[in-house]
């Protein structure tokens, strides 16, 4: 029995948004403790207070920088980590109040693609028995034939060659082994996948093969993807909407027209200035916007808005009154007290309107060209 049975779908986006995924005020601490009884003398904010949906069949790229929370949120997610405190509504059921048992058993719906292809696995287990495992955990497939037909289908799908099922995991290249991690994700024909910046560690050449095959198998079997990621060029490519992090918590989510068009908040904004123009004219013309000072800690993070030591806009009320990430244009949400002056201040600006249109393109068209698989 093939995996080509799987339900086809000719795209994920008909029919209109069903929601598949609401996070509500989801936080994840994680205690620091000291001396020989190891009492907690605090906490690591790493995700603090987040909200946010995902509809079937579409993309939500996750950005920020390195020790945001982007990768303990997909964790947190998927149960991998109990959360402190908050709801993960998936399919109708909140996760967090599931039992071992009964999360076993929601996992199928589940998957996740990790950042590095050789640690996530097993390499005392071949690729075969690796693709198997969740087949045999789930009892999707019968011993013998039917498991080993699934396997050389599911390597087939992801573009290596069937016999590839006896080799182990050093033999493979590090594009070749996350194609593998993607093949062992979609055994179980989940809903939903949190690809944990699935190309990071990869050639840029490798990142658009990688790239290129998700997009696929998306429209291919109708999955719903959580993308973190680093390269706004690549979550522009791959992303319907895009949510925006910093220490812990999310500050701008929209479209991701509507993002790279015209951010409304401050860490966004300095955030896509740092993307190159290869326009010599428009370099010319834009302001680079670099805020000044450290990133705060998650132990210990500012009063008010976390952005506040660092944000040029920043006033008395933000450092005595933490912003809400509410929505404040159709479909567009920002935690900002002065979002309204920093979009007129971006409409005004001819040269601001130039530099955003120049960057939307510079990040429509990234290094993700369809090239030879490898």
């Amino acid at each position: 029995m093939a995996i080509s049975t799987l339900p086809m779908h000719t795209g994920p986006r008909s029919g209109g948004p069903a929601e598949l995924l609401r996070v509500e005020h989801l936080k994840m601490h994680f205690p620091l403790t000291k001396g020989f009884l190891q009492r907690q003398v605090g906490s690591v904010r790493a995700v603090d207070d987040i909200s946010f949906t995902v509809n079937k069949g579409e993309t939500l790229g996750l950005v920020g920088e390195s020790g945001c929370g982007k990768s303990t949120t997909g964790r947190a997610i998927l149960q991998l980590y109990k959360p402190t405190a908050g709801t993960v509504n998936f399919l109708g059921q909140d996760l967090t109040k599931l039992g071992a048992e009964p999360m076993r058993k929601k996992r199928r719906d589940m998957q996740m693609i990790f950042q590095d292809p050789f640690a996530s696995l097993n390499a005392r287990m071949t690729v075969g028995s690796l693709i198997a495992e969740p087949l045999e955990i789930h009892g999707l497939a019968k011993q013998g034939k039917e498991k080993q037909e699934r396997v050389q289908e599911l390597l087939r799908i992801v573009g290596l060659n069937p016999y590839f099922a006896n080799r182990y995991p050093h033999e493979f290249s590090g594009g070749q082994r996350q194609r593998i991690g993607i093949a062992r994700a979609l055994a179980v024909q989940p809903s939903l996948v949190v690809c944990d910046e699935p190309v990071s560690a990869l050639d840029v050449s490798i990142q658009a093969q990688v790239i290129n095959l998700l997009e696929r198998l998306q429209e291919q079997f109708n999955l719903t993807y959580l993308f973190i990621a680093h390269d706004l060029s690549v979550v522009r490519h791959i992303s319907d909407r895009v949510a925006v992090m910093y220490v812990g918590k999310i500050v701008e989510i929209t479209t991701r027209d509507r993002l790279y068009e015209q951010p409304l908040h401050p860490y966004t904004r300095a955030l896509l200035s740092a993307v190159p123009i290869p326009d010599p004219v428009v370099e010319r013309k834009r302001q680079r916007i670099i805020l000044t000072g450290d990133v705060p800690s998650p132990v210990n993070p500012p009063t008010g808005c976390r952005l506040q030591p660092r944000c040029p806009f920043a006033q008395d009320v933000c450092r005595q009154q933490e912003p809400e990430l509410v929505e404040v244009e159709p479909g567009h949400k920002v935690a900002c007290h002065f979002w309204d002056r920093i979009r007129d201040q971006t409409q005004t600006s001819v040269a601001a309107r130039d530099v955003a249109r120049a960057v939307t393109t510079t990040v429509r068209a990234p290094h993700v060209a369809p090239v030879a698989a490898a």
